[in-house]
């Protein structure tokens, strides 16, 4: 039998990162090492999906898996990002890690990027859940018994009524027709708090509802990409956070 590749889990804390953690767990070929999570240093908060750190944690902890946090500037170019990324993929590249696991569905420039960046480094990337589709995926994901909770929505495609919602049948249906189920498009981000990976539900309770909007960069070299939405959608139009505090 051979050695399983050491491989990093690319870890946002929603839905479609869980999902893809579940099945490469499965897959004898890998083994995760660790998650790796970018996290804003100012607020220190999960980037783009606004989660504290101390959720994140619990995360990890539940799912008993070393957690690596990647500090990033609030607003980072695309070069500071990518600077930050590969300082610490070389680092995980010592620990002999040599394969990189992401959530992504169906962004092809998306997925693009990611295999461009890591190819400079020596890195492969996996994509345990690519190109099935979202409609099925969401399903599966509630069929297995994972939780999850709306915690930022995008104002250009939801109101405010949908961020801290639970993902079920009836916040589906509710969805307008032009967003995609799973939020591939950065339409909302998630946290999930239970389902078969985890070893404990994480223990938290909703706090305040805030509005953010971002101010657009004046040059085009921004964190989208970074920060797991689309290159449309992430400075145009403000965003509605839901706040979780652990407990």
């Amino acid at each position: 039998m051979s050695t399983p590749i050491k491989a990093l889990f690319n870890w946002s804390s929603g839905k479609d990162s869980a999902l893809a953690l579940y099945k490469i767990l499965q897959n004898p070929d890998y083994k995760i090492e660790c998650l790796l999570t970018s996290v804003n240093e100012k607020y220190q908060r999960i980037s783009m999906h606004g989660v504290r750190v101390q959720l994140l944690e619990a995360q990890a902890k539940s799912l008993a898996l070393p957690l690596k946090i990647m500090q990033v500037p609030e607003m980072p170019t695309m070069e500071v990002y990518e600077n930050v990324m590969t300082e610490t993929l070389n680092e995980l590249k010592n620990d002999g890690i040599t394969h990189s696991v992401f959530g992504d569905i169906f962004l092809e420039d998306l997925r693009k990027y990611r295999e461009d960046q890591l190819t400079k480094i020596g890195f492969k990337g996996i994509f345990p859940i690519w190109k099935i589709p979202t409609k099925e995926l969401i399903q599966e994901f509630i069929q297995l018994g994972f939780k999850t909770i709306v915690v930022c929505v995008s104002e250009r495609y939801l109101d405010k009524s949908f961020v801290g919602r639970v993902i079920d049948q009836d916040f589906i249906n509710d969805l307008p027709e032009n967003v995609d189920v799973c939020g591939e498009n950065g339409e909302f981000h998630t946290f999930t708090f239970d389902g078969p990976i985890f070893s404990e539900p994480i223990d938290f309770e909703i706090g305040e509802i805030v509005y953010r909007k971002y101010e657009k960069p004046k040059t085009d070299t921004s964190s989208n990409t970074a920060c797991d939405t689309s290159a449309s959608d992430a400075f145009d139009f403000g965003f509605w956070y839901c706040d979780l505090i652990g407990k």
